[in-house]
């Protein structure tokens, strides 16, 4: 706990500061931010039109997905509702700031995206530029990297404890002598 006073005139503001865990709980919200943004958003648009999703996944005019094997509608929509189920995990911990919801969604990221990111790594698909094949692995390291931050850098108290109010006194006039 940091303290710290300063007057101004006949009123002396004494302020407090809890460091508790402040840049842990920045890296977890930042992570689960992320993660919720990407979930959310691969999820809906492979829920709500696979085979737009399927050709042309990421956008940008890359189209990542249909590099590596025929269209399967159900495939598509059961990866988009697994994308969208982590999506609102990590949304529903970041609205709450609850650290061991953070750490669960962290966990459901990382056990998803290590066997994502492996097989990845060892399927380059035909027709795939190295460019592409190397921003496509990047782009699949950064999902367990980011469940890994929520996982373990999450604090261990449960919500973040916010700092009490400043306190201000107000002096007695000093007599004239």
């Amino acid at each position: 706990m940091r303290i710290s006073v300063a007057r101004s005139g006949d009123v002396v503001n004494v302020r407090m500061r809890l460091d508790v865990h402040r840049q842990r709980w920045l890296a977890t919200r930042i992570s689960l931010g992320a993660l919720a943004v990407i979930g959310l958003f691969t999820g809906a648009w492979a829920v709500l039109a696979p085979g737009a999703w399927f050709r042309s996944f990421p956008g940008f005019g890359l189209n990542w997905v249909a590099m590596d094997g025929a269209y399967n509608e159900h495939l598509a929509v059961d990866a988009g509702a697994f994308f969208l189920g982590l999506g609102a995990i990590a949304a529903a911990a970041l609205w709450y700031a609850d650290s061991l919801l953070a750490r669960v969604a962290g966990l459901g990221w990382l056990v998803f995206g290590v066997p994502h990111l492996l097989y990845h790594a060892l399927h380059y698909p035909a027709g795939m530029n190295a460019a592409s094949y190397s921003l496509s692995l990047f782009s699949v390291v950064l999902l367990p990297v980011l469940g890994g931050v929520a996982l373990f850098a999450a604090p261990r108290e449960r919500i973040q404890v916010r700092d009490p109010a400043p306190i201000s006194f107000r002096l007695p006039p000093r007599r004239k002598r």
